[in-house]
């Protein structure tokens, strides 16, 4: 059920909700298609935080990122840095990126983001601190309303991210922190990249 990609009147419907919340939306057919105008939408020279994201992966847009000449790339910066202070630094070098690039967990057909964390480290880029957001999602995060959007964390994309997290730290994941954006009052702060593909949870 949750990972049925939305038919192209869904898509519709949903875009032009998103964009009457003040959330710029492309659509586009495939990974290939994302990754190109994700990386088209950052300015060169900007600094530019890569948020933990399976659909981000799965198309190479991090390490596009991450590699680029272009863009100074603030996972990296952090990555460099002895592991004793990678946690304390990150929240200094994470607190007002240019860009900050990553996914969603629901897409409300009526114009509304849900983002559930573990940590919390994306929220305060998406919500306020970054100067643009890019989000890459599959259609198959569009849902009906914040009911469904929340059973679709609960049910599905959970239980794949709890999966994820201990095949690769050996540690549960958790649903602590969540963030619903209904609109944002900035034009062109937040874009959302719709991929006709399931890519992500």
């Amino acid at each position: 059920m949750w990972d049925k990609l939305a038919d192209s009147k869904t898509i519709k419907k949903a875009s032009k909700a998103l964009e009457a919340n003040g959330i710029r939306v492309y659509v586009v057919e495939n990974g290939k298609e994302a990754k190109e105008k994700a990386l088209s939408l950052i300015e060169k020279g900007a600094t530019v935080m890569t948020a933990t994201s399976t659909t981000a992966q799965q198309i190479g847009l991090d390490t596009a990122i991450d590699e680029s000449k272009d863009f100074v790339s603030l996972r990296k910066k952090i990555m460099a840095l002895p592991q004793s202070e990678q946690r304390t630094q990150m929240r200094r070098i994470n607190s007002a990126p240019d860009y900050v690039v990553g996914s969603v967990h629901a897409v409300t057909v009526d114009g509304k983001v849900v983002i559930a964390s573990n940590s919390g480290s994306q929220i305060a880029p998406y919500a306020f601190s970054a100067a643009h957001v890019i989000w890459v999602a599959g259609t198959q995060k569009i849902v009906k309303n914040l009911d469904e959007a929340m059973k679709r964390i609960e049910e599905y994309t959970f239980k794949l991210e709890d999966e994820r997290m201990m095949q690769a730290y050996g540690m549960h994941s958790g649903i602590r922190k969540l963030l619903i954006v209904n609109s944002e009052v900035i034009p062109e702060r937040i874009t959302i990249i719709f991929v006709k593909e399931n890519l992500g949870f």
